[in-house]
């Protein structure tokens, strides 16, 4: 699929002008995007990137793209950043790469959000992919458990939920902000909105996968085209 979410990168670019901040986001197809924009930067383009990890950072001054500081910038004109699922209203979810709490951070302090997938993250319903939730390492059990019960009651009946680990079995994983990854295999999540509601009430839940009214475009990748979806607002 790589040339999938390389048509999808590039029709992004149509979204860029020189003189703009932004966000970068993560994951394989937000690093090919950054690719490509160092070609657009060493080309003779003016932007500034702010990263949504350690991992596009080090993307970013490897493609040769200016970075500023998240503290140090007024507005983020787009951000730019991939999905592990969108549904047709613009729901997604995100925070597969473990990220989730700086690109929502970032992608909610941007004037447009464009997400670039390949078609294979379409889907009616979200739920399929496990919704990840970041949470404080204390009193995990207790959050772990909150954390199932909101999900239960807003209608995702069979949400298994798990400890993020480290590929190499050495432990939890720790996301760049200190804290862990619950991954929660829900199969269906029939009501986003009021899923991320409930997720948001509990404490000692840092952010959730779930991106609601965020997203502003969708650009979807295929062999050999790539489709660009506008939402319109009321």
């Amino acid at each position: 699929m790589t040339i999938a979410k390389e048509n999808a990168a590039m029709a992004a670019m149509e979204f860029i002008e020189s003189g703009m901040t932004l966000g970068l986001g993560s994951g394989s197809t937000a690093e090919i995007f950054i690719d490509m924009l160092g070609e657009r930067v060493a080309g003779g383009m003016k932007i500034r990137g702010v990263p949504t990890s350690k991992r596009t950072a080090e993307c970013a001054v490897e493609a040769g793209v200016p970075l500023i500081d998240a503290d140090k910038v007024e507005k983020i004109d787009v951000t730019i950043d991939g999905a592990d699922e969108v549904d047709p209203a613009f729901n997604l979810i995100k925070g597969g790469g473990a990220c989730l709490l700086r690109e929502k951070i970032i992608a909610n302090a941007s004037d447009m959000m464009v997400v670039i997938v390949d078609d294979r993250k379409m889907v009616d319903t979200l739920g399929a992919f496990p919704l990840p939730v970041e949470v404080d390492p204390f009193g995990l059990a207790l959050t772990a458990d909150q954390v199932f019960r909101a999900l239960k009651v807003t209608g995702c009946q069979d949400a298994q939920t798990v400890l993020r680990q480290m590929k190499d079995g050495s432990g939890p994983l720790i996301t760049d902000g200190g804290n862990y990854i619950l991954d929660s295999k829900c199969v269906k999540i029939p009501n986003p909105v009021e899923t991320a509601r409930a997720l948001s009430q509990i404490p000692g839940v840092m952010e959730h996968g779930l991106f609601i009214d965020l997203a502003d475009v969708i650009v979807i990748g295929e062999a050999d085209h790539a489709r660009v979806i506008e939402l319109q607002r009321d």
